[in-house]
């Protein structure tokens, strides 16, 4: 195999990316060489390049953990499928593991984290926990736009799983961009009424053209005025007063404090954004509400295939929510990101050649 490897690495935190050419890695038994086909843009990558946030592996480094691509080399049962790479990548014999919480095992193997990941032309990652892609959902969507998958789409799957969302539930997604607008539309084919708040009226829009139920924009409003609005949408839905659920997905202070207000009798929050600051909550109303407050890390390879399905029957449509770019404009990207000039998910896709 005489291809190279090209990588946009992270020399430090806050540098711009640097284009490296070097020979392609040497497999360890049970690893496969994977042809990138896209890789996506997470807040996550953010916080390593711009917040301050450390990686495990220290710089210089390849981010990227939201990745797609074509195995070129490695197990033979693996060589020539076309794969999602989950964003986390457990041991599979670990406590955790054995007890069905793979996504915190504590051996767990990031890529752009713990090694090198997908702002790359290949990345080598262990086999065992790759998810194929069916040839019916490469009929709808091409490899690249699949990336999102690995993240994007799969972390609010599984926190809608662990809400325990119910059909005729009231979902209240707090931040409708590149992941809260899966998990407005997850929610929604689980059956419940949704309502989306943001700050920018545009994502709300984009909500509610593609079936949200109700959308509210908080921007400069007092929690009060909110969570009486909120009441009145509620009503106007025909939901329940009790047993919220209510999904924080914009990463923010403010986004986290406005999620707890929100809270009622049964409700469940679940903290999918992230953030360096600490919000001013009063847990006493966890207690008086006897509500849950639920906290999610990436997704459990094992669920990939349900979201996988949910693309191939058309439940949940990707090409709306994404924009592609090349990977060469990686630095314009991530300082447009920063920037919040986006309002879709970004994935790159490899432009060496």
């Amino acid at each position: 195999m005489n291809e190279k490897m090209y990588a946009w690495k992270m020399t430090r935190p806050g540098a711009e990316f640097e284009l490296v050419e070097s020979p392609l890695p040497v497999l360890e038994e049970g690893e496969a060489l994977i042809r990138i086909a896209g890789c996506g843009v997470c807040h996550t990558d953010l916080s390593f390049w711009h917040f301050g946030v450390k990686t495990k592996k220290d710089p210089p480094l390849t981010l990227g953990h939201e990745i797609s691509g074509k195995v070129i080399d490695g197990p033979p049962e693996w060589t020539g499928k076309k794969v999602i790479i989950p964003a986390v990548l457990p041991c599979g014999e670990c406590e955790l593991c054995k007890k069905g919480r793979s996504n915190m095992c504590q051996n767990q193997l990031m890529p752009g984290n713990d090694f090198d990941g997908g702002f790359a032309s290949h990345i080598k990652v262990p086999a065992r926990f790759l998810c194929p892609v069916p040839e019916a959902v490469l009929d709808k969507y091409s490899l690249k736009e699949l990336s999102v998958i690995a993240d994007a789409i799969s972390t609010p799957y599984q926190v809608v799983i662990k809400s325990d969302l119910q059909a005729g539930d009231f979902a209240i997604v707090i931040g409708v961009g590149g992941v809260g607008i899966y998990a407005a539309l997850i929610a929604k084919i689980f059956g419940a009424k949704v309502l989306a708040l943001d700050i920018d009226d545009e994502k709300l829009k984009i909500a509610t053209d593609n079936g949200i139920d109700a959308a509210f924009n908080v921007k400069d409003k007092d929690p009060r005025e909110i969570k009486s609005q909120v009441r009145e949408i509620a009503k106007e839905l025909g939901v329940s007063r009790y047993g919220w659920k209510i999904f924080e997905m914009s990463g923010t202070k403010a986004g986290q404090e406005l999620g707890f207000s929100l809270i009622t009798f049964a409700s469940v929050l679940s903290i999918v954004g992230f953030t360096m600051e600490k919000p001013q909550v009063r847990l006493s109303n966890l207690m008086a509400f006897d509500a849950a407050l639920v906290g999610t890390w990436g997704c459990k390879p094992e669920l990939y295939p349900e979201v996988l399905e949910l693309v191939e029957t058309g439940k949940l449509n990707i090409a709306p929510f994404i924009q592609l770019f090349p990977m060469s404009k990686i630095n314009e990207v991530f300082k447009n990101t920063l920037a919040h000039q986006y309002k879709k998910r970004s994935i790159l896709v490899p432009d060496f050649e």
